[in-house]
């Protein structure tokens, strides 16, 4: 119950993590306000694929064993050895923010476990898994660590779509206008 009290909360834990039982959520794209606000407006856009690293970590503090999301890798760095200078070893301060577990949405595929592909936060299952306690934090940007997973990917706010949804909403209104005019009001009985 305390936990649901701090989803979006900043915390600070000390502690190693356990890059040996590593979950990896994919695909994600990349949490980037500055390509974000470069791209804002237009159709399509080409964020590059990949997936965010979960990782077990060991508070010395408090005793137990969290999960920690501690990032973006492109799909190119998914595999540990393709990032080891990004693989922490030793104690350390991590700041991240609470988050709980996610419910599947209609369309999500389900995870897979026995593949190491997740596709949404279930935490009890990670936890089996992993052997931590079903406690979740997405770490913040400055955990980042030269060759390993970009932090701080916990999408706070909303992106402002509202042009996007006026030009689709009275365009669609114009078009509807134009065909019932083209088939009812047109049609006048000519003298």
């Amino acid at each position: 119950m305390e936990l649901r009290n701090l989803e979006y909360r900043p915390v600070k834990v000390r502690g190693h993590f356990d890059h040996s039982k590593e979950l990896y959520m994919m695909p994600r794209t990349m949490v980037d306000p500055a390509r974000e606000a470069r791209e804002a407006g237009r159709l399509s856009s080409s964020p590059e694929s990949g997936a965010y690293v979960i990782t077990p970590f060991h508070c010395s503090d408090l005793g137990i064993t969290i999960l920690v999301n501690r990032g973006f890798v492109p799909k190119k760095k998914v595999h540990p050895d393709t990032r080891q200078k990004g693989q922490i070893q030793g104690e350390v301060d991590l700041v991240g923010m609470v988050r709980l577990t996610e419910t599947r949405k209609p369309f999500v595929p389900e995870n897979s476990p026995e593949r190491n592909q997740w596709h949404y936060r279930d935490l009890e299952a990670m936890a089996r898994l992993t052997g931590a306690d079903p406690i979740f934090i997405d770490a913040d940007f400055r955990s980042t660590v030269p060759g390993g997973p970009v932090g701080g990917q916990t999408r706070v706010t909303l992106r402002n779509e509202h042009l996007q949804y006026i030009i689709t909403w009275y365009g669609l209104c114009a078009a509807t206008a134009y065909l019932w005019f083209k088939k009812f009001l047109r049609r006048t009985p000519g003298v």
